[in-house]
């Protein structure tokens, strides 16, 4: 029997280790963070959990102003998120996918940041914005440019930036890589075509590379959304959230009222409403997304 003609109960053997592992590691998680989210209770077992119905989730929504300085936060990430390392890792892709001398370097130059532990990169930018010894104001002053000084880890007009810049650091080289994988299947043919009908690179970009890009785009986008609702490393080791609250986020909200605050129904409220904001934002653009290849 061929595999395309296998029953389905006869390939349930070989899905059930990876079934189990995603059972117990990916949905027990989330249906126990949604039951505690109803539940009061402060993280210890010998504390009873108390029934509180939709209190925790109007806690968050009317009492907690945190969480609306997280939301926001978590926003501007999102958003900055999808237009700043996706257009450089784009343009970075489009670069080496060229004939250049030492590409193979350059490749692996810009995704090595991707390999590294969020918290060494949080350690190693923290010391570049050290206001007295660190990197960008030591450059800053050889440059002349000593009124761009700051303190960009401690004002919280620019905390969540400085963060973000870190952020761009790090993940611009994955994303790289998914584009120049995609510019492989980029039909040479119809380059080449384009070129002798007269089009210019713009409109060979535009109207060739463009469109065959469109499934990497989709992969690219659907991760950067995913990776920038859930930010937290970064923000642990740069700035714990601050100054102020600056720098907070939905995920290290949630953390901090579990963990630290010991209110385990409004950290796992949060949390609910983290995946609810993450599944508003993936599934209706990987929906239009199927529904325009299935034209």
């Amino acid at each position: 029997m061929s595999i395309r003609k296998m029953p389905v109960l006869g390939a349930l053997p070989f899905l059930a280790p990876a079934l189990l592992l995603y059972s117990v590691f990916l949905l027990f998680p989330i249906v126990s963070a949604v039951y505690l989210s109803f539940m009061r209770w402060n993280g210890f077992p010998t504390v009873p959990q108390v029934w509180a119905g939709l209190d925790n989730y109007r806690d968050i929504l009317t009492n907690d102003t945190v969480f609306h300085t997280a939301l926001r936060n978590s926003v501007i990430w999102v958003v900055l998120s999808l237009v700043v390392p996706t257009v450089l890792a784009l343009l970075l892709a489009l670069a080496l996918n060229r004939r250049l001398l030492g590409r193979n370097l350059l490749r692996s130059a810009f995704y090595i940041p991707a390999v590294l532990a969020s918290i060494a990169v949080a350690t190693m930018w923290t010391w570049m914005y050290n206001p007295n010894s660190g990197l960008v104001n030591g450059t800053m002053t050889s440059l002349g440019l000593s009124s761009w000084i700051q303190d960009w880890l401690g004002d919280p007009q620019i905390a969540l930036y400085s963060v973000f810049v870190a952020f761009v650091w790090q993940t611009t080289g994955f994303s790289m890589v998914l584009f120049l994988a995609g510019l492989q299947t980029v039909p040479l043919d119809l380059v080449e075509a384009a070129k002798l009908d007269g089009a210019s690179a713009w409109q060979t970009f535009r109207n060739v590379t463009l469109p065959a890009l469109r499934p990497t785009f989709t992969v690219v986008l659907v991760l950067t959304v995913i990776s920038s609702l859930k930010v937290f490393d970064l923000i642990v080791g740069m700035t714990n959230g601050g100054p102020a609250q600056s720098s907070q986020v939905l995920a290290l909200w949630s953390y901090s009222q579990s963990f630290i605050n010991h209110n385990f129904g409004g950290g796992n409220a949060l949390a609910v409403v983290l995946l609810l904001i993450t599944l508003a934002l993936v599934l209706p653009y990987l929906m239009w997304t199927l529904k325009e290849d299935g034209r």
